[in-house]
């Protein structure tokens, strides 16, 4: 096997995050359940709910993309894979992440959709409750792919947020096959309860062939991919199956299971949750950082943990502190 080029390659949504303040009342007023995500199935309905939006900030988002920018600052050598429009915010997502070092080669589309954005409503407790428009990166064909940086990648991430549409899904099979070819691992993370409930069944599909090295999920998520009676019972079920499980459960920390030896950290210390967008892709970011690098197992945990802890901090989902000077007190 050939030493690779770049320690990951990710396949993901390439959107960008429009972050505000909203209370309580705004949220029920306008349908939506508190900290949870929902999609939204027209550039007209996206709109007007930007339109009523307090003033906020802009930044590049989506959910492996955050894991990539964070594992780039940490030193890993990353590129990603995304479909963005040939407009105004596809040169925002394009420009941030280029210049995060990552390698971004996917040429934008042309005409409608628009690229992709998800409108973030951030409550007072840090709580944030997204509203997404995938739009251009439903779009992502299998024809994009650089199969040679896949092969040359030493392991490849996929985000379940993606799996929805027809053709990224079946760009991401496609990626899965040429890494396994290679000799690569996949890490997958299953991203929400309600991406889970369409596609239980593709999902446990792929674990049960062994096409999945890495799952990464909180416990409610793998509960919800389970079914199971509990989470106990859940993480049983799933480590049996993967090489290695991690699991996150927010302020009590996360556990990763390998071998069937569970490994438990407790989350980093914290003056104030300013916002939780992206606190799971950056706990990915540092553990996946750790492996590659060759940390233990506790240590790429702690490493998560730290990523995490930096994150929801401040806003927006996108590493703002030196991370790796925060890594260095590993």
């Amino acid at each position: 096997m050939t030493q690779p080029a770049y320690d990951i390659v990710a396949i993901g949504n390439a959107i960008v995050d429009v972050l505000a303040p909203a209370d309580d009342g705004f949220i029920a007023e306008n349908a939506m359940t508190k900290g949870a995500m929902q999609l939204v199935f027209s550039a007209e309905e996206a709109d007007a709910l930007y339109a009523k939006m307090a003033p906020g900030q802009t930044v590049s988002g989506g959910s492996a993309a955050n894991t990539i920018a964070g594992m780039a600052a940490l030193g890993s050598r990353c590129a990603f894979i995304g479909q963005v429009a040939d407009d105004e915010l596809g040169d925002i997502f394009a420009h941030d992440i280029r210049a995060a070092g990552i390698r971004f080669d996917v040429p934008a589309r042309a005409g409608q959709p628009t690229t992709g954005r998800c409108l973030i409503f951030v409550s007072p407790d840090g709580q944030r409750t997204m509203n997404t428009f995938l739009g251009a990166s439903h779009y992502l064909p299998a024809q994009a792919l650089d199969r040679d940086l896949i092969a040359n990648s030493a392991w490849l991430y996929l985000e379940g947020y993606l799996w929805d549409p027809e053709e990224p899904r079946a760009a991401m099979r496609a990626a899965i096959e040429v890494a396994r070819a290679a000799g690569r691992q996949v890490a997958f993370t299953v991203s929400a309860e309600f991406v889970i409930d369409r596609h239980r069944g593709a999902f446990h599909d792929l674990i049960d062939a062994g096409l999945i090295d890495c799952l990464f999920a909180n416990q409610e998520e793998l509960v919800s991919l389970t079914q199971a009676a509990d989470v106990e019972a859940a993480i049983a079920a799933v480590s049996a199956k993967v090489p290695l499980l991690v699991v996150t459960f927010g302020p009590d920390g996360a556990m990763a299971v390998a071998g069937g030896e569970r490994t438990r950290i407790a989350a980093e210390p914290i003056d104030k949750v300013v916002d939780t967008t992206g606190a799971g892709d950056l706990f990915a970011a540092g553990f996946l950082h750790g492996r590659i690098a060759g940390r233990s197992t506790e240590q790429s945990l702690r490493l998560g943990a730290i990523c995490a802890a930096e994150c929801i901090g401040h806003y927006g989902p996108r590493p703002i502190a030196d991370l790796k000077a925060l890594a260095a007190s590993i």
